[in-house]
């Protein structure tokens, strides 16, 4: 039974469906799903054309908005919006420790696993699409993971779409994991020299707190051992619009005096964990690599690989010369699964996942070659977590496809930006601009 309840200017209905866990086999086990409806108060009794919103990772839930905050408002003056969990996600079936061994060991796990792509995401919308819509196509909206499904979206099911809308989220149709992180790690670093230029300070804090880590053992009060490598990923926040700022202030106080000399204080840890740790968002460091697997050769941990490439992000190396420590971005490493407590004791299955070679490709050319679906994206410029010449690749590639190509934004542009970024996206689609 579904549930409808208010907030300020929209009435909100929990939605619960269940799916295939495998689309292959439609009568095998199920799963369930878990969406909010959204519909602004003065048009609860209207009909109003739905659009579909897929939220960004993998692995996050939907947006937990209150009232009419950020794009929400803006989709809600033409549309009914349904704001999916997507499988594994949020209030949809969970997939983490506590619930995977109930799959049985490591490799039904890994198994499990290869069916929370977007492939299968895709078809988990068309599975409700029609109890939602009565059958009608919808517009979806992806933002970063979320474009990727919707680029897939396109790709096999676009009778689905009415128009699809995408930010900071066209992949790469062809890229290997190799080749999306050899990207992405030069983009990182002018990240972090940006960051530097802003704030010159935070070099010699930087440094102090690797030089730190590198001669002590330090433990989290969560359980996260807190490695160097482990204070470098931080630098994954410098990839939104606040993330220099808030990494800026997170720096700023991170030591303490105590009788037995300067310690990390409490406060930075605590920040730090609630920075570094996956329990919520498991999903993310599982199945991150999966989503570039698209042919018989294993992701293999490629971030951990090809971060063998870029010299200049050792931090002992660093702290031997006299170069600043480098920060790195959105990468998952195989040591995420030792230092991680949300993760360790899924470190078998996750080295399974990156060993496999059977992936399915996500995305079809020809068919997006020839897509007639009205189709308009953001690209951020200098996005750091999707690169830009990938995307505009990818463009062009679809045919009909219209870009906002833009240095106004970091990749949470839909956040930061609404309702502009979604006002503007909708007219290019509607060819209005």
């Amino acid at each position: 039974m579904s549930l409808s309840y208010r907030q300020p200017g929209v009435i909100l209905t929990d939605r619960r469906f269940t799916v295939p866990l495998d689309h292959a086999d439609p009568g095998g086990e199920r799963i369930e799903l878990y969406a909010r409806e959204a519909v602004a108060s003065d048009k609860a009794g209207q009909e109003l054309p739905w659009l579909l919103y897929l939220q960004g990772g993998p692995g996050f839930g939907a947006n937990r908005f209150v009232g009419r905050q950020a794009w929400l408002d803006r989709a809600l003056q033409d549309y009914r919006v349904l704001l999916l969990d997507q499988r594994g996600t949020g209030s949809s079936t969970p997939a983490n420790r506590q619930t995977l061994p109930l799959r049985g060991g490591p490799a039904a796990q890994a198994d499990y696993l290869t069916r929370f792509r977007a492939d299968s995401i895709v078809r988990d919308c068309e599975t409700i699409r029609p109890e939602v819509t009565g059958g009608a196509p919808w517009t979806v909206l992806g933002q970063s993971f979320g474009g990727f499904c919707t680029v897939s979206y396109l790709s096999h099911a676009p009778e689905g779409l009415a128009t699809a809308v995408i930010t900071g989220g066209l992949p790469s149709l062809h890229a290997h994991a190799d080749d999306v992180y050899r990207a992405a790690y030069p983009r990182t670093e002018r990240k972090v020299t940006a960051h530097y230029a802003r704030y010159p300070q935070d070099v010699e804090r930087a440094r102090r707190i690797a030089d730190h880590l590198l001669s002590r053992d330090v433990v989290l009060p969560n359980g996260y051992r807190f490695t160097v490598e482990a204070f470098q990923s931080l630098g994954l926040m410098l990839g939104m619009s606040d993330g220099s700022h808030r990494l800026h202030h997170l720096l700023e106080d991170a030591f303490v005096r105590t009788p037995g000399g300067h310690e990390l204080s409490d406060a930075f840890q605590e920040q730090a964990q609630s920075l570094l740790s996956h329990a919520a968002h498991p999903l993310y460091a599982l199945v991150h690599e999966s989503i570039y697997g698209q042919d018989a050769r294993p992701t293999a941990w490629a971030a951990e690989r090809i971060r063998a490439e870029f010299p200049q992000f050792d931090a002992a190396k660093a702290l031997a010369g006299d170069t600043p420590v480098l920060f790195t971005g959105e990468t998952v490493h195989p040591w995420m699964f030792e230092t991680d407590p949300a993760l360790r004791p899924l470190r078998e299955t996750a080295g399974l996942l990156a060993a496999r070679t059977d992936w399915q490709p996500l995305y079809d050319p020809a068919r997006l070659a020839a897509n007639d679906v009205p189709v308009a994206a953001a690209v951020f410029h200098d996005d750091m977590y999707v690169d830009a010449t990938h995307s505009l690749q990818t463009a062009r590639a679809v045919r009909g496809l219209r870009t906002w190509v833009t240095d106004e934004f970091e990749h949470d542009g839909l956040r930061v930006g609404a309702p502009r970024v979604l006002d503007r996206l909708l007219a290019l689609a509607r060819d209005d601009v």
